[in-house]
């Protein structure tokens, strides 16, 4: 039997006193202990806030995406050392993939993320705003890492899962983390922690873990520090109205179980592939991780004539889930997460059996194969209908947070949209249909109190995800009940750990901050063309200023012959009348071709190619007898790492090309994309 520890202060430390104790679901056999008494709460959070984040700080978006990348690999490597403590948790080997290797994915989408992001410490956000007549004071926005420490509590049903999907955004943003798991299932989440901890990549002070109880922590927290909460909504809200979050401004992103829906369109009868995926989709979220989600169907929300035949084919799908111990061959259900648990869904379930009737399952009489349900945390899947839900209210209020749903009558699209609305708010509900008229109108309807709504159909059901799963690209988080939070979300996540701040300045400044180069800022003309320049030899601002050429009608047909592109504002001059051209116009293509032409040095060099061109806009008509020129500036340089050590060593120059006229005019501005070889080779 063990006593978990924490790691606080680059240590592992046990925490004082005997402990909270610590049970295997399955078998009901104490493993251990965790305890935080005797810790300093003010130290731990000053640790991280001078020895993690200045660390963290000092690297770049690339080199902290490395360095979740390299989290990931190592991870995903040793994988299977959790699963078999994952299982003491009551989690079947599916369940178990989606706390561990779900969450190691999110390490990896996260990584993957520094590719949207400068190579800068900072993130530079949007575009220019100019604010004044000659362009000689311009705004922006940066966002710098918040120089605080995000404190995760997380809930007890994905001790991985809910750690790393948490993590790997602050430390993308530059902002250290102190994990506090659920200490029901704190064992899994010390295991995973003391693997990152051992493989050194992250910096000292960028992670720490509290095994035991952290009440009080929230007293310590300053401006600049992050708290986010997954949980239970009435434990949220407790913490949310702490007064020293008011006081010091503190950002709290809560993220509680809610009362999701799932809805069979009117389409979808049976003998459609739409109505065997309603029935596949509800009955696997009852009982993945035994219904002990956040994303869970909770409400079953189908057409009044559906009932009895969802009732039947849902009943005989979980009479063919089998409960019991993970490790043994054909379980498909495994136990709650502890028997507190266990008592907490058994007197909700007790309180929804006064409102309605249950028509699959028993709290008692239910089979667990391979263990004693007596002694391990078993529940059965529990199926009620609600055969009045405007006037039974409490499958609308009451959550069982274990394999329990409702089956609600609607008799119009109008009713379910206000069924799904009543559970006051929502992380996810999903509409099963193949009609695109009911989905349109279900999804916009339902959408303001929703987090995110999967429309499910055959079309998209060999990739899809499912109902219960958030994606690390798309954000996760509900309004009402559900907390009024949002985590994830790809760059939108780590975003929240940033401090958006406007600067405003002459161009020259502002391009000095945001090491992008600004229209109106000072120009380098002097040295060789950038083509001749190494990546690490190239300056931000420096310029090309290229010949120009005299723009003829013999160009403009001749590109038409070449393109296919007759466009009749080029070849056409009696049909002008009623544009905004007043001749023949040179073809935007041409313009851009022609500006490559001209601002291209064409031997061999540093530049290994183009391979993009972004925000490429044609300001004014260019028609035959005009000029055009190029200013060639470099923009923004990013670099890229070695994947292989036989790579070339190279990174990614933004150039601005600004097509002028014989006025000095813009008629044309792109970015092009170039890949430029390193002079350092290592």
């Amino acid at each position: 039997m063990r006593n978990y520890e924490n790691y606080v202060l680059g240590n592992w430390i046990k925490g004082d006193g005997e402990g909270t104790p610590l049970f295997n679901a399955i078998t009901g056999e104490q493993i251990g202990t965790a305890s935080s008494k005797g810790l300093d709460f003010s130290k731990i959070m000053d640790y991280a806030r001078m020895t993690g984040g200045p660390a963290l700080r000092k690297m770049t978006f690339q080199e902290r995406g490395l360095m979740l990348k390299a989290l990931a690999l190592h991870l995903h490597s040793i994988k299977n050392k959790f699963y078999a403590l994952s299982a003491k948790t009551g989690a079947t080997k599916i369940d178990s993939w989606i706390d561990i290797e779900g969450g190691i994915g999110n390490v990896f989408t996260n990584a993957s993320l520094r590719k949207q992001f400068p190579d800068l410490p900072y993130h530079v956000e949007g575009e220019m705003a100019p604010l004044s007549k000659n362009g000689t004071f311009i705004g922006h926005h940066i966002m710098t890492p918040k120089q605080g420490v995000a404190i995760h509590i997380n809930a007890f049903n994905f001790p991985i899962w809910g750690m790393l999907e948490k993590i790997a955004v602050n430390l993308m943003a530059g902002v250290p983390a102190i994990v506090k798991p659920a200490t029901l299932t704190c064992f899994l989440t010390e295991m995973m922690v003391r693997e990152i901890v051992d493989s050194e990549i992250l910096p000292k002070g960028s992670l720490q873990l509290i095994c035991g109880s952290a009440r009080g922590i929230i007293n310590n927290v300053e401006t600049g520090d992050i708290v986010t909460f997954t949980g239970s909504a009435l434990t949220g809200k407790m913490l949310k109205s702490n007064p020293r979050l008011i006081e010091k401004a503190v950002s709290f992103n809560m993220e509680a179980d809610s009362l999701n829906c799932s809805v069979l369109g009117e389409d979808a009868v049976p003998g459609t592939a739409e109505f065997d995926l309603f029935i596949k989709e509800v009955q696997k979220e009852m009982t993945i991780k035994a219904g002990q989600k956040c994303t869970a169907v909770r409400r079953i929300i189908v057409p009044e004539k559906l009932v009895e035949d969802v009732q039947i084919c849902l009943g005989k799908r979980l009479s063919k889930t089998t409960i019991g111990d993970p490790s043994v061959e054909g379980v498909r259900m495994g136990s709650l997460a502890g028997k507190e648990q266990l008592k907490e869904v058994s007197d909700k379930v007790k309180q929804l059996a006064q409102s309605q009737d249950i028509i699959f399952g028993n709290l008692e009489e239910f089979e667990v194969t391979g263990a004693d349900k007596n002694k391990g945390a078993f529940i059965s899947p529990i199926l009620f209908i609600n055969d009045d839900p405007f006037n039974k209210t409490d499958c609308h209020n009451v959550e069982a947070f274990g394999p329990v749903s409702t089956i609600i009558p609607y008799k119009t699209i109008d009713e379910a949209i206000e069924l799904a609305k009543m559970g006051k708010g929502s992380l996810v509900c999903s509409i099963v249909t193949n009609n695109m008229k009911i989905a349109e109108e279900f999804v916009l309807g339902a959408a303001s109190m929703h987090g995110r709504i999967l429309v499910l159909n055959e079309a998209c059901s060999k990739e899809s995800t499912g109902h219960g799963s958030p994606m690390p690209l798309l954000t996760h988080g509900g309004p009402g009940r559900a907390g009024g939070g949002e985590e994830m979300g790809g760059i939108r996540g780590i975003k929240h750990y940033l401090q958006r701040t406007a600067i405003q300045g002459h161009p020259t400044t502002i391009t000095a901050l945001t090491k992008q180069y600004q229209v109106g800022a000072e120009q380098n003309t002097d040295g060789p063309h950038t083509f001749r320049k190494h990546f690490e030899e190239i300056e931000i601002g420096d310029t090309v200023i290229t010949d120009t050429h005299l723009v003829t009608l013999d160009n403009i047909e001749d590109f038409a012959e070449l393109s296919g592109d007759k466009f009749y504002a080029h070849m056409d001059e009696n049909s002008l009348d009623g544009t905004i051209f007043t001749e023949r116009v040179a073809h935007g293509y041409f313009i851009m071709s022609k500006a490559a032409g001209l601002f291209v040095d064409p031997a061999k060099g540093p530049v290994l190619l183009n391979y993009g061109i972004d925000e490429c806009r044609f300001t004014k008509p260019v028609y035959p007898g005009m000029t055009v020129g190029v200013r060639f500036t470099a923009k923004e340089k990013i670099s890229q790492e070695k994947r292989e050590d036989d790579d070339i060593a190279k990174g990614i120059v933004k150039f601005l090309v600004d097509v002028y006229d014989d006025e000095g005019e813009t008629v044309m501005l792109a970015t092009i994309l170039t890949m430029v070889k390193k002079l350092d080779q290592k």
